[in-house]
């Protein structure tokens, strides 16, 4: 999906909104790349969840130019669909693309902030929780989110500085405000809900750890695969995570830092 926004959602609510925002990032006049609003499979079919919808008018304004009708086939408003790009120029349309991909990043913050004042709901490049203090953070995106601030809740009442940082948008990758969240933290572990099959971490643990130290912060980092074909998640599988977190934050040893959770290994290699 090189070129594509890219935004994630914890929940019913957010997917909603993502996709409310996407049409004035994807249209500005800076941007003009297509968006994907991305949630778990879970959210669509096995999730119930009252959500606050903003009546159409106010959608209408809020998205200016947006109308349904630009988006189905009309003869008077021509469009092109998969146009090829020859070797002449495709090397300079990928730069533009990464400009944009750029730019997009003001641009999402900007929508952000309207958004907040239209809603009252605030959505940043990334959900800190429980971050001011911790010491043993776990980074992951989507529904895991919500199974993961629970365990956090469960280990600040045991006195344990544990915290989670969300990441909601993907790409652009929001590289220093990520390296600036983490810097303070002892140890890191980076979920990653596919393998990028490469033998080096998932795409998220490599993009995380890529930004830290391009930005001079030096945690000990973890990656773990998991959830993969939609395999459930539980407490407890990210409790062991946290607990990971605090053996290498208490002995300093990383050891293998590509790691998984959830598979069965009896009687696979």
């Amino acid at each position: 999906m090189h070129g594509w926004i890219m935004l994630f959602s914890e929940n019913n609510q957010e997917a909603y909104d993502n996709l409310i925002m996407a049409h004035k990032i994807a249209e500005h006049k800076d941007v003009q790349l297509p968006l994907m609003v991305c949630q778990d499979g879970f959210i669509t079919s096995h999730s119930i969840e009252n959500i606050e919808l903003i009546e159409d008018e106010k959608v209408k304004e809020f998205v200016g130019k947006y109308k349904p009708e630009h988006y189905l086939l009309n003869d008077k408003k021509p469009i092109a669909m998969g146009p090829l790009d020859v070797q002449t120029y495709l090397f300079e349309h990928k730069y533009q693309q990464a400009n944009a991909m750029r730019a997009a990043k003001n641009v999402i913050e900007e929508v952000s902030k309207d958004f907040e004042k239209m809603t009252g709901r605030k959505y940043s490049f990334f959900e800190e929780y429980k971050m001011e203090d911790a010491e043993i953070v776990v980074v992951c995106m989507n529904s895991t989110a919500g199974t993961t601030k629970f365990v956090v809740d469960c280990l600040r009442e045991k006195g344990i500085k544990a915290g989670l940082l969300k990441i909601r948008m993907f790409r652009p990758f929001p590289a220093e405000e990520i390296a600036k969240a983490l810097s303070k933290a002892k140890a890191v572990a980076i979920l990653d809900k596919s393998d990028s099959v490469n033998g080096a971490g998932g795409a998220l643990y490599t993009d995380v750890t890529s930004a830290m130290y391009v930005n001079g912060v030096n945690v000990p980092s973890v990656n773990y695969v998991y959830g993969i074909g939609g395999r459930d998640t539980t407490s407890y599988d990210i409790e062991g995570v946290y607990n990971d977190l605090m053996e290498i934050q208490k002995t300093g040893k990383l050891d293998n830092p590509y790691r998984y959770f959830g598979v069965r290994r009896e009687n696979f290699a």
